[in-house]
């Protein structure tokens, strides 16, 4: 029988690893729900954000801080060893994953549409960003579902694609209209921070980097290419006109950087 050499502990004993494991990863999830309460908070506190919002900004919350939670619940599932309901809360999260998959683009669209998009990225460039970081969290997940029965290679691709999606979070604690026209090439090492602490993790404990922190970075690394590419040029403005068409979101500039907004 074939053995995935990646999967051989060469360093920590053995019977020290799951427990030392159990232990990153939760650091990992607690970590993820701390800067998301606080990022999102801190807006609301500073005024810059409040509960009246259109029903699909609530709904949006919703899910992608549900599925937060989610990440969170089945991370402290695994370390305290209550693996049948991590099995079964990980068909709901599966579900939960589909539910991203509608709301991410429809929400995208309602702020393209109402001319809405926060001041500090063009609408082309936010369009391209969101959508491919969706993209890369269902592919990253996706794959961790599919390899569930493969403990390394789950946990660190599912904690791969959570930082696809950690860049509102990170965007809200950085000075992001400090940063125009730069503000998307800032967030990006922000959200290599989990991957490389996976890597250097691996490397301290085994003596070697799994690769599934490599697939993280070179996916997280792909997609930001791929914004930067596609939101600063013809392929973000055509899918941001084809969103717009007909609403007034079509009267503003795709590549335009929205009025900064009054203070509150």
């Amino acid at each position: 029988m074939a053995t995935d050499v990646s999967d051989v502990h060469v360093a920590a004993p053995a019977r020290r690893r799951p427990l030392q494991d159990h232990r990153f990863f939760l650091t990992i999830a607690i970590v993820v729900t701390v800067i998301n309460v606080a990022a999102f908070s801190m807006q609301a506190a500073l005024g810059r954000s409040s509960f009246a919002q259109p029903w699909h900004v609530h709904l949006h919350a919703i899910v992608f801080f549900g599925w937060v939670m989610l990440y969170l619940c089945q991370n402290v599932l695994v370390a305290t060893g209550a693996l049948r309901w991590h099995r079964t809360l990980g068909w709901v999260a599966v579900g939960w994953m589909a539910g991203m998959a509608v709301v991410g683009p429809i929400t995208v669209a309602m702020l393209v549409r109402a001319g809405r998009v926060p001041f500090f990225f063009t609408p082309a460039y936010f369009v391209a960003m969101d959508l491919l970081a969706l993209v890369t969290f269902l592919a990253l997940a996706g794959t961790a579902v599919r390899m569930r029965r493969r403990t390394e290679w789950h946990r660190r691709l599912m904690a791969s694609a959570m930082s696809a999606i950690m860049g509102p979070a990170f965007g809200r604690l950085l000075p992001l209209p400090l940063l125009i026209p730069f503000a998307g090439l800032a967030v990006f090492p922000t959200l290599l921070a989990i991957p490389v602490a996976g890597a250097i993790y691996d490397r301290r404990t085994r003596g070697a980097v799994h690769p599934a922190w490599w697939w993280g970075i070179g996916a997280l690394t792909l997609t930001h290419l791929l914004i930067e590419l596609c939101g600063r040029g013809a392929p973000g403005v055509a899918a941001t006109i084809a969103i717009a068409a007909g609403t007034p979101g079509a009267a503003v500039d795709p590549l335009a950087y929205p009025p900064f907004p009054p203070l509150p």
